[in-house]
């Protein structure tokens, strides 16, 4: 079961739909090393570029929030992979290395 700060996540989502927004749900799906989310995380998107919650963190959460927006328009759903070596980590914002595979969907 999700976490009081997924579920927020979850119900903003549901009520940005409900105003009339355009919204996606980007949610970790796999992991491989380290990673700052842990599988099961959200990031909720809306068409004006609004977001809540956090599916990693750095330029992986800014690249995440831009797919969203793309699969708004869309309105098909995709599986997106970040990866890094320890050298490159930081600098990506997935902390010690590793790998997340993030799967987002517009929400009809």
């Amino acid at each position: 079961m999700p976490d009081q700060s997924e579920m927020e996540v979850l119900f903003a989502a549901r009520d940005w739909k409900a105003a009339g927004h355009g919204v996606a749900l980007a949610t970790v799906v796999k992991t491989w090393g380290s990673s700052p989310r842990p599988a099961g995380s959200h990031l909720a998107v809306r068409d004006d570029g609004a977001f809540l919650g956090s599916v990693s963190g750095g330029c992986v959460e800014g690249a995440v929030v831009g797919e969203a927006l793309e699969v708004m328009k869309a309105g098909v759903s995709k599986v997106l992979e970040f990866g890094v070596t320890n050298e490159r980590a930081w600098e990506v914002g997935l902390a010690c290395g590793g790998t997340i595979r993030v799967f987002v969907e517009p929400l009809l």
